[in-house]
């Protein structure tokens, strides 16, 4: 079959590899019509290479059809219509009953000390070969897959895979108050969704980007938005009665875009060999972290954090003494999606009150996914949100 694949730093390849088949009793194949490539592929694409393999199959945002199930895979059968969850669970175990299914117990990545198996994304998250491809092996599939309806385009569900659960996490654990103020910090993907899902909840929104028509984007659903600069925190103060909103989403994380420093040391460590950079990006800090900074900077005293970006350092500091003293609560992690998709589904109907049908800014065909990769990266083209069709 064909895929996407990791070449190296900035290098992504479109080739063919083994078909999957059956591995497990659990296990179904499932033939991929949607895949998107996420804000959090571009730190494979850029940063995290230490943790891959050349020829790795890349992608965790799939809808798709099952073509084959294991022994032990009940309420499924060829022909479903599924999305796929982009982290591994089995449903069963003690934090997945907690809702939990990021920490898995039974997929747990315990040599790397990380939680739940993820699709396509490195050694890190057990090197499971993703879904930007023709087929895909679904492990765990007597739970993980969620079966939608037949009929609207694959745009109306595939967002279950990722986008929409990761962005209803963000805007729950933000922890907004009836009618308070949210201010989301980066209008990609997430923080796009999340600003619309806030709105859909009746929460005063002021999103906060760089990109022009990522701005125009937000604006347009009813959000205000401010053009990141040195006096950002300061107008948003001025917009929040001078004490800062009630909370903050912080949809940035690592991105290196507009980080001299981050940027800096990123590239130092792609220098080292391997062995030696996976060492350092574990033990050292080589995020952006202007982004979470000023999240710390503009929430009001007692308000929340919600920490959906992704971060990849181990010692980044943090300015301890002020959270202490405002009182910020902080909470943050993976999408639990199998958590969330039973109240998301409700909204994905022919009203489509949270915009998914024309969430996505680019459909394309699997084979353009590497120059896709390289648009996408470089905030090209109005391009906010790709899906691939093998």
């Amino acid at each position: 079959m064909k895929a996407l694949t990791w070449q190296g730093k900035r290098s992504i390849g479109y080739d063919d590899v083994p078909d999957p088949r059956i591995e497990e009793p659990t296990d179904a194949i499932v033939r991929v019509t949607s895949s998107g490539i996420c804000g959090s592929d571009l730190h494979l694409y850029e940063v995290m290479g230490p943790f891959l393999d050349t020829g790795d199959v890349l992608g965790h945002e799939v809808i798709g059809v099952v073509e084959e199930t294991g022994a032990q895979v009940g309420g499924l059968q060829q022909g479903d219509r599924v999305v796929v969850p982009f982290q591994i669970a089995c449903g069963a175990c003690f934090l997945c009953t907690q809702g939990l299914q990021t920490q898995c117990e039974t997929t747990q990545v315990r040599d790397q000390g990380m939680g739940a198996a993820l699709f396509g994304y490195t050694k890190l998250y057990g090197q499971v070969p993703g879904g930007q491809a023709e087929y895909l092996r679904v492990p765990q599939a007597q739970y993980g897959p969620i079966k939608v309806p037949e009929g609207p385009p694959d745009d109306r569900f595939v967002y279950l895979s990722d986008v929409l659960p990761t962005a209803w996490q963000a805007v729950e654990y933000a922890g907004i108050p009836d009618g308070g103020s949210v201010a989301v910090l980066g209008l990609g993907p997430i923080g796009d969704m999340a600003c619309r899902i806030a709105l859909h909840r009746g929460h005063r929104v002021i999103g906060v980007d760089l990109v022009p028509e990522r701005i125009e984007r937000a604006q347009a659903r009813g959000v205000e938005t401010l053009e990141y600069s040195d006096d950002v925190a300061d107008q948003i103060r001025n917009l929040t009665d001078g004490r800062g909103p009630d909370s903050v989403i912080d949809a940035v994380g690592m991105e290196a875009h507009g980080s001299p420093v981050a940027s800096v040391a990123q590239r130092a460590a792609g220098l080292l060999p391997d062995a030696i950079q996976r060492t350092f990006m574990q033990k050292a800090g080589v995020d952006r972290q202007s982004a979470l900074l000023l999240a710390i900077d503009i929430v009001r005293r007692g308000g929340t954090i919600s920490l959906v970006g992704v971060y990849g350092g181990m010692a980044d500091p943090l300015p301890m003494l002020t959270m202490f003293d405002k009182q910020i609560q902080l909470r943050m992690g993976q999408a639990n999606v199998r958590r969330w998709s039973g109240q998301i589904l409700p909204l994905l109907t022919d009203d489509d009150p949270l915009g998914v049908d024309s969430f996505a800014t680019h459909h394309l065909p699997l084979a353009e996914g590497p120059a896709a990769y390289r648009t996408f990266q470089e905030k090209a083209d109005g391009m906010v949100k790709v899906l691939l069709n093998p």
